[in-house]
């Protein structure tokens, strides 16, 4: 690693995540419509207790906890107990009080409580159901910090951490820059603007060269009172500022916003270019990879168009829910049987396509026919009735006769209608290779 990085916290596989949610409140109707808006929500294992000693049994018990929402009356304890309950366990909590103590609420958010919301407002459950989500997608995320100032960036980096973003931090430009082009999982940077050498406005505008709005959100910070400060942050491509010294409460919002906005944007994305049935690349992007692709490689391209056999048929004898599951069955065979240098997409209606790239023509004939066979293998239960299918494929191969997507799509459709013509269950096109 190079010189001046200082990871906060080692990776953990997503696979590793605690899981467990623990709910402690004594009133039993604000537990019961909290634990079910968030079970709606966020696919996690849920835990209940009414008393501190319900709730050290239940933590005794497990080990994967990864958030708990405690309220502040119990009959075992005190709302000065119940904080330090959770503090001296160093598990990452919500208090969620019924009162608003100004103090209470200072002395909780000091002492690395993630949040004091107030049960009482109307929208309570529904801001406690986003922050469960945020925390727990937060997970998932890694952020950097920039500043030359080590107890600046380790408070900032304290902060994420606290809200679950795996974090790191440097002293400067230079390290940022390596930093980001080494690690493409980050989706945050907080950066300080008075640094020597590279100041954070020029860090910034470099750091977009990199990585786009739609990809990283970039936060600029500064005790500097200059007003052209902000504009000139957002024109070299910052998404928000924070001038310091801010609020944590502040810093978590501003944070949550701009990661929500980037998540977004990736399911716009996704809405543009990915089947909404199957998941799957849609026929758009399908096409823009694949010419892209062809452009900039050379050598061995195969492309194949693949059909359900009889798709009516399923539809008619067993309905269109069981036509839509045996679609997503196909797409997850396709995914799970395509290599990481290919290209798979559903092309429409039963109709899906694949490009392969780098296997000679009797290697693309032995992958197609593996996936022809892992179809066929394939048994879904439709209430009780199994449903098999079938697929024919039609193939061609880049030449001078086939030079470009276009003409190599072509040839498959013909091939595939060759193939279905023969008999179906088949591969057409790569039998002279």
């Amino acid at each position: 690693m190079p010189a001046g990085f200082a990871l906060a916290h080692a990776r953990q596989p997503i696979a590793a995540l605690p899981q467990r949610i623990l709910l402690l409140e004594n009133s039993r109707a604000y537990t019961s419509m909290l634990r079910e808006a968030i079970e709606q929500r966020v696919q996690l294992p849920i835990s209940v207790a009414s008393t501190l000693a319900e709730a050290r049994e239940l933590l005794d018990r497990e080990s994967d906890w990864f958030l708990a929402l405690t309220g502040l009356v119990l009959a075992d304890g005190d709302r000065d107990q119940v904080i330090d309950f959770f503090v001296e366990r160093r598990m990452p909590t919500i208090v969620v009080s019924g009162v608003y103590d100004e103090a209470l609420r200072e002395r909780a958010l000091q002492q690395h409580i993630i949040d004091y919301v107030l049960k009482s407002t109307p929208d309570s459950i529904d801001y406690l159901v986003w922050l469960v989500q945020r925390l727990e997608r937060n997970r998932r995320i890694s952020a950097l910090v920039v500043d030359d100032s080590l107890s600046a960036r380790s408070y900032i980096a304290s902060l994420l951490s606290l809200q679950g973003y795996r974090v790191s931090h440097v002293a400067d430009g230079q390290s940022a820059l390596r930093m980001i082009e080494a690690d493409p999982d980050i989706r945050l940077a907080i950066v300080d603007q008075e640094m020597p050498g590279m100041d954070g406005i020029e860090l910034t505008r470099r750091l977009r060269q990199l990585r786009a709005r739609d990809r990283m959100a970039v936060i600029g910070v500064s005790g500097s009172t200059d007003a052209s400060l902000i504009p000139r942050f957002l024109k070299n491509g910052a998404n928000d500022f924070l001038r310091k010294p801010f609020s944590r409460e502040e810093f978590f919002c501003r944070v949550s916003q701009n990661i929500d906005q980037l998540e977004l944007i990736g399911t716009l994305q996704d809405l543009a270019t990915r089947d909404f049935l199957t998941g799957l690349p849609n026929r758009r992007s399908f096409l823009e990879q694949s010419e892209k692709h062809i452009a900039r490689r050379g050598g061995d391209v195969t492309v194949a168009m693949i059909d359900i056999d009889h798709f009516k048929h399923i539809n008619d004898s067993y309905g269109h829910e069981a036509g839509d599951r045996a679609l997503r069955a196909m797409a997850d065979t396709l995914h799970a049987h395509n290599r990481p240098e290919d290209y798979c997409g559903r092309f429409g209606g039963e109709e899906f396509c694949m490009l392969i790239d780098g296997l000679d023509a009797q290697a693309s004939l032995r992958h197609l026919e593996g996936l022809r066979q892992a179809v066929e293998a394939m048994e879904i239960d439709i209430d009780g009735r199994p449903l098999r299918m079938t697929i024919s494929i039609g193939a061609s191969r880049r030449s001078p006769e086939f030079p470009n997507l276009h003409k190599l799509l072509g040839e498959a459709d013909r091939q595939l209608y060759l193939a279905k013509a023969g008999g179906r269950n088949q591969v057409r096109g790569l039998e002279a290779g």
